[in-house]
């Protein structure tokens, strides 16, 4: 009597515009999550870029994470079913801390984050690809959600967030595009439950970058 070997564990990268719900997706999927958001760089690190024009840092730039770090971490969850990954606070722009993100062997796990897009060829060819997943909506919810959010948390001064919220409002349509082209799929929220479903009944799709 034969025994079957078990599914190996691959990623659903999930991506799309600060405020998009990406968060709420993925905790409503009840898979494992990743967050990815927890591997940007710290606020004193001399390679952060900044908004041109201004002297604001540009958290909204993949130059702002440590993609590296990401890619190692989603890595060994998918070989080990456990990593070590910081704890960063968006307000103090600093990592408090670090715990360990244990998914035993289940065989599908999101990474959720604004910069997820920038790893789909990366994960593709480490074969850890699932699905690649773009949130997508209208730019003026995203707008009042994401603020709504921001706030609550107290990320940033108000002035600060009032000044990225309106600079992503207008950017929001291209970066939906910036991150098809990556390799993530643009869909809303029913659709892209339906594939995180599909994913998880093990019909993989391993989206091809452009």
């Amino acid at each position: 009597m034969s025994s079957s070997s078990p599914l190996p564990t691959r990623v659903v990268l999930l991506t799309g515009p600060s405020g998009s719900g990406k968060s709420s997706l993925a905790a409503r999927s009840g898979l494992p999550v990743l967050r990815l958001d927890d591997f940007y760089k710290e606020g004193d690190d001399p390679t952060l870029p900044l908004v041109e024009g201004s002297s604001d840092i540009d958290w909204d730039s993949p130059l702002s994470w440590d993609a590296d770090a990401a890619v190692a971490a989603i890595a060994e969850l998918c070989a080990a079913g456990r990593t070590e990954v910081p704890v960063y606070s968006i307000a103090t722009s600093s990592r408090t801390g670090s715990e360990t993100l244990d998914i035993a062997r289940t065989p599908l796990f999101i990474a959720e984050g604004i910069f997820a897009a920038d790893i789909v060829a990366r994960c593709q060819e480490l074969g850890l690809l699932a699905d690649a997943i773009c949130l997508r909506g209208r730019p003026s919810t995203t707008f009042r959600r994401r603020l709504a959010r921001d706030l609550r948390e107290g990320r940033k001064s108000v002035p600060f967030l009032l000044r990225r919220g309106w600079r992503l409002m207008r950017a929001e349509r291209g970066i939906v595009a910036r991150h098809t082209a990556l390799g993530a799929y643009p869909c809303a929220r029913d659709e892209a439950l339906g594939r995180l479903a599909a994913c998880a009944a093990g019909r993989h799709r391993t989206p091809t970058p452009a």
